[in-house]
């Protein structure tokens, strides 16, 4: 990003100025990335792969990747990064010392949901089933038209065996199952308890359903959340879009008034 760049941007492209005194979290999907009709098919470019390790390195480290998606699976799209991780909604956690912390959850109950999820897939063209482990994720962006037909088999199945400890989530074009004890919310609760990101002002950035915890987390902090895109959100700020979204993190490393050099 030039820095010419800075004066032309509007409101909307710079909610409130980042600063080194912030820890941030970040959602990939629609985030960082733009979607893609399945998500092994995001695309990764170079802008992204830069601007992660800067990042980190001006927030002292203190910089987490806040996603659905397994850390596996961020590791796979962004090889050699090694950020702190919130993987599966909370499900899994990456520390900034490469410790890994797994949460409990209903096998009996999950193994039942994977086994319907996949036959249900197998059934109609278009749906796409994404098994992280310990959540589960039904894509139909492929098949728009039969997304209640989805979201009525999964919330029915699970109706059948009440008190397993799951819930239904919706998102673009999809629905999830998580356990009900973990969110994104939950998993940058813990981040904050410890270094780099104890005391700093915590700010997430978000496009969908299942980022509203986290929003919600980190305004109660007396943080900022930022919705990104359109639609009903408790985030008190917006971004358009996901250039949108890389440009404001570029204010924050290229100009002076964004980035002090004094640590918090």
């Amino acid at each position: 990003m030039d820095r010419d760049r800075i004066g032309q941007l509007s409101s909307s492209d710079a909610p409130f100025p980042l600063t080194a005194a912030c820890a941030l979290f970040l959602d990939i999907d629609g985030t960082l990335l733009e979607l893609a009709p399945s998500p092994s098919a995001v695309a990764v470019d170079p802008q992204i792969t830069a601007l992660l390790p800067a990042l980190s390195r001006a927030l002292g480290g203190a910089c987490a990747l806040v996603t659905g998606r397994s850390v596996t699976d961020v590791d796979a799209l962004f090889p050699g990064l090694r950020l702190p991780i919130s993987g599966q909604h909370g499900c899994e956690q990456r520390d900034v010392d490469g410790t890994i912390h797994l949460y409990a959850k209903n096998r009996a109950m999950l193994d039942r949901l994977r086994t319907l999820f996949a036959s249900f897939a197998a059934k109609h063209p278009g749906f796409l089933l994404e098994d992280k482990g310990a959540t589960l994720a039904l894509h139909y962006r492929q098949a728009p038209e039969l997304a209640g037909t989805v979201e009525q088999t999964v919330r029915g199945a699970m109706a059948e065996q009440p008190g397993h400890g799951y819930l239904v989530q919706g998102g673009k074009e999809l629905v999830e199952v998580r356990p009900e004890s973990r969110n994104k919310g939950t998993s940058i609760r813990d981040f904050m308890r410890k270094a780099p990101f104890e005391g700093r002002i915590p700010v997430f950035v978000g496009d969908d359903v299942g980022d509203e915890h986290g929003f919600a987390l980190v305004q109660r902090l007396g943080g900022e959340g930022i919705k990104v895109g359109p639609g009903n959100t408790r985030a008190r700020h917006r971004l358009r879009d996901v250039a949108a979204v890389r440009d404001w993190l570029d204010m924050f490393l290229v100009a002076p008034l964004f980035h002090p050099q004094q640590n918090p």
